[in-house]
């Protein structure tokens, strides 16, 4: 009788603390989204290549979206490759355009409480992109004059070049929901994501 009762007390302690972390969704929401971001920007600078063609990466704080120009449109929108985003009420309320859900759009916004931050505020954050050339490297929002019609590879690309530093700095963003942070990479000559 002992042992049962000791067995009881035993794993109504383990539930109580389970259910509190099984039942905290931060840690998933938070990584779903990373990796959601990590996708859209590998799959930006596939498009880039294989388009031969310049491809933005819109972050502005509200979602990550895909377009082949600074100001996305129904015409220079990406379509995602599985057919349409996740769906999910955020994305429904920031995939937009001209006030339109777009479903089928290469988009997606943070779900509710996650925060996204990022070392270049440029490039990440209100009224944030940037973008890769048609050889897949990065450039920075700044650099988007120099990339033209007649020049899809652009000149020289500023992605990464922070004042006072000698090498290149990769672009870090961080995706927060609660105690929750899970930063992506952007390396700064070659695009590379991680």
């Amino acid at each position: 009788m002992i042992e049962l009762v000791v067995v009881l007390v035993v794993t109504g302690i383990l539930g109580a603390v389970a259910v509190g972390r099984f039942f905290d969704n931060s840690v998933f929401e938070a990584r779903e989204y990373a990796d959601q971001v990590r996708a859209i920007i590998r799959y930006g600078q596939k498009v880039a290549v294989a388009q031969n063609r310049p491809i933005f990466v819109i972050a502005d704080g509200n979602r990550f979206a895909l377009c082949s120009a600074a100001v996305c449109t129904a015409n220079n929108m990406l379509t995602s490759p599985a057919g349409s985003n996740s769906g999910s009420t955020t994305s429904r309320a920031q995939c937009q355009i001209g006030g339109n859900y777009i479903a089928g759009w290469m988009c997606e916004a943070p779900p509710a409480g996650t925060v996204v931050a990022s070392n270049s505020v440029n490039q990440v954050g209100p009224n944030g992109y940037f973008y890769f050339d048609a050889l897949g490297r990065p450039y920075a929002k700044a650099d988007a004059a120099n990339i033209g019609v007649n020049n899809p590879a652009g000149a020289p690309s500023t992605f990464g070049v922070v004042a006072g530093q000698a090498a290149l700095q990769p672009l870090s963003i961080s995706v927060t929901s609660g105690a929750n942070n899970i930063v992506i990479v952007v390396q700064a000559e070659t695009g590379n994501v991680f």
